[in-house]
């Protein structure tokens, strides 16, 4: 197969693998028995020492780009490998450990196609063993206030201009990796709209070796940083210490305390009245202020390592600064746990 590009097809799917021999197979007949037939499969191999290049060269069919790296540099150096070299209309994407359903390309072109103020279309999808489709916000606007609590877009779903990254320069950061496609879906959002169909058309494959479980702390911790990098749309800017306190509340296991939620309730004023532009859709985003305050008080009551009378001096406190509404009974729990030292 060749290692160079000389065709101009509708959409180059682009597709990085890195010692997939279990899996590789399953992702490229995927794409070849796709309904839409005028693309350009680029597969770009990160040095692999496995079975990997035989698998994709036992394949003939001439769409087939093998590009293969001397050496090992990474996914998201992959992928922008791909951007720079990509000459299709469309860019999709693809992981090489899940399967495309068969009309994929042909829904995500259909919708592109008309709908030109749309960069990217991405798709629900399901995960190989459960019957359950993830199901993912389909309009812009909720896509935009979904992207405030973390990623709701696939990244091995979506499809997305290709004209749009050679007009604004755009590439993944691999400095937000394993949090890269997150980070390029908050870079998009100043040039265009955003979309996912409700169809899934994708299996995705978890396996002990998925980044999302070999890396969960750091991209947790990438992840808080393209959520910040959202945040700053708004009218206003953030002072490291308001930064640092955002941080710790979208952090899953660091508890809050009574002074805290003193800052956050100044902080939750400056939010509030941060949204004059409009980034964001008004009611959805003075929603999202409210839930972030339920999610302060849920680490405050909820997440102390160890309860005592002082813990529960200071909640008092907190029900007179911020609205913290626990049925008696609740309430009567904590107290209890309070005086027995309750230890998590």
């Amino acid at each position: 197969m060749d290692s160079t590009i000389n065709v101009s097809p509708t959409i180059t799917v682009i597709m990085p693998v890195y010692n997939s021999e279990h899996y590789v197979r399953e992702a490229i007949e995927s794409i070849l028995s796709q309904t839409f037939t005028d693309f350009q499969f680029l597969i770009i191999d990160d040095a692999s020492t496995d079975q990997t290049i035989s698998i994709i060269n036992s394949y003939k069919d001439p769409r087939i780009n093998l590009i293969e790296k001397p050496k090992n540099t990474g996914y998201t150096k992959s992928l922008n490998l791909g951007l720079k070299i990509a000459k299709g209309k469309y860019i999709a994407r693809m992981d090489s450990d899940d399967i495309s359903l068969p009309k994929r390309f042909e829904k995500q072109i259909s919708f592109l196609e008309a709908n030109l103020e749309y960069m990217l279309c991405g798709t629900s999808y399901s995960v190989m063993g459960n019957d359950e489709t993830i199901l993912v916000p389909t309009s812009y606007e909720e896509i935009k206030l979904n992207l405030l609590w973390g990623n709701c877009i696939a990244h091995p779903t979506v499809m997305l201009r290709n004209e749009v990254f050679k007009k604004y320069h755009l590439k993944y950061d691999p400095n937000m990796e394993p949090s890269e496609d997150f980070d390029l879906w908050v870079q998009l959002l100043p040039q265009g709209k955003l979309h996912n169909l409700k169809e899934e058309l994708l299996l995705y494959r978890m396996h002990n070796s998925s980044v999302s479980r070999q890396r969960a702390s750091e991209q947790e911790n990438t992840a808080i940083e393209v959520r910040l990098k959202l945040i700053q749309n708004l009218d206003l800017i953030l002072k490291p210490d308001e930064l640092n306190l955002l941080k710790r509340i979208f952090r899953k296991n660091e508890a809050i305390d009574v002074e805290d939620i003193k800052f956050f309730e100044k902080l939750k004023n400056k939010l509030k009245t941060s949204n004059k532009s409009l980034f964001f859709e008004p009611v959805g985003f003075s929603n999202y202020v409210d839930d972030l305050e339920k999610l302060v008080v849920d680490k405050f009551i909820f997440r102390y390592k160890r309860y005592n009378l002082s813990f529960y001096l200071d909640y008092i406190k907190a029900k007179k600064i911020i609205n913290i509404k626990l049925k008696k009974t609740k309430e009567m729990h904590l107290f209890l746990k309070c005086l027995l030292f309750y230890k998590i």
